[in-house]
């Protein structure tokens, strides 16, 4: 995993390189002691993970994050102080660490970039297809779309749920609802979002999905009622 140091202080800077060595995977392809710099070398480069302290001169290491867009890597803050803690995780980073950093930490703040890294991405190639590609830890699989029964919200995570498979893949609801074709998909609830060709039967505000109970929840019985098109 590719990573870039971001720190105005050279020792601090110097001790997360040496932590850095703890992990195989880690590879410094970078170190900065201001955001400015930080900006132009994500621009240049692909960073997985990004090692950045908060309070700078000129910009701070929260302005640098909303400033990436998309070309943002998974943030881990390292800060002094428990202060911008609430503003951080708004911003959806990875791990917040407080300095002194123990080497214990690090490594678990680097594992759970490591899982987010090989889970985040649920890709479609188009809303029409008949497959998506789903990233299963560190391998890309091709699932019809066909065998997907409904999806679950479960904290970072969505579970996918097929009749004889399940996968886990990091990511919101709303960003997988968004990537689905909606002549197929349907948000039948908060948590959830059922194949709307699965759906065996509807009781109240249950559904049954290949055996399986999902709730509908009254904001989205409505829309459900419309598309099932019941006579």
């Amino acid at each position: 995993m590719n990573c870039l140091i971001v720190d105005d202080n050279i020792i601090d800077l110097s001790i997360l390189k040496k932590m850095t060595s703890l992990e195989p995977s880690l590879k410094v392809v970078g170190e900065c002691y201001d955001a400015g710099e930080a900006y132009r070398q994500i621009q240049l480069n692909d960073i997985d993970i990004l090692f950045l302290d908060i309070e700078m001169p000129d910009m701070s290491g929260i302005d640098l994050v909303k400033s990436l867009g998309e070309k943002r890597p998974m943030v881990i803050f390292t800060t002094s102080t428990v202060d911008y803690a609430a503003t951080a995780f708004d911003l959806n980073v990875v791990d917040f660490l407080i300095k002194p950093i123990s080497p214990a930490r690090f490594l678990q703040a680097v594992e759970k970039a490591r899982r987010m890294l090989l889970t985040k991405n649920l890709a479609f190639v188009d809303k029409e297809d008949e497959f998506v590609f789903i990233r299963d830890s560190n391998v890309v699989r091709r699932v019809k779309v066909s065998d997907i029964l409904y999806m679950e919200a479960r904290g970072d995570y969505v579970r996918i749920n097929m009749a004889d498979h399940t996968y886990s893949i990091h990511s919101s609801l709303k960003s997988v609802e968004e990537k689905l074709s909606k002549n197929t998909f349907l948000r039948v609830h908060r948590s959830f979002i059922i194949n709307v060709g699965k759906i065996d039967t509807i009781e109240g505000g249950t559904l049954i999905v290949h055996r399986n109970m999902v709730p509908v929840s009254d904001a989205y019985r409505a829309a459900l009622y419309k598309r099932m098109q019941i006579l």
